[in-house]
């Protein structure tokens, strides 16, 4: 009996690190458009997902008065980028104009701005090791 308690306390104590390195990111999103609309949200782990725009994992919800609230859950230590935008005409993507530039509301983590295009992925990522808030204001 001592055996099996040892044995159970041994692999117990292999999974903790595994448990202690996930993490819940949780997202405020504000500024959003006052009329009903869909917010997009995609979380990257390195500056090559960020640029070839694979997402490790991505949610959509709906804005109401122009705010939003979720969680990404379990996601391992490191670093992100978030970035949203709010889809207010309905066809799931980010308008632009014809000089590229977009027409619907849009941010990412750490209120960063590029010039031209997106932030790096250094200006925008933030640094994941506990349970962490950040708040998205879409532009």
């Amino acid at each position: 009996m001592k055996r099996l308690h040892t044995t159970a306390l041994c692999i117990a104590a292999a999974c903790l690190p595994l448990a202690a390195s996930a993490a819940d990111l949780r997202v405020s999103v504000t500024d959003g458009p006052a009329a009903p609309a869909t917010l997009y949200l995609a979380v990257f782990d390195s500056a090559d997902a960020f640029a070839s725009n694979q997402a490790v994992v991505s949610q959509k919800v709906e804005l109401r008065d122009g705010v939003a609230q979720l969680v990404f859950s379990g996601l391992p230590a490191g670093r992100y980028v978030i970035k949203s935008f709010a889809d207010e005409n309905g066809n799931a993507k980010l308008d632009t104009n014809l000089l590229g530039l977009p027409t619907e509301r849009y941010g990412f983590s750490n209120d960063a701005r590029g010039r031209m295009g997106p932030p790096s992925f250094d200006a925008a990522a933030v640094v994941l090791d506990a349970d962490h808030g950040i708040t998205i204001r879409l532009r």
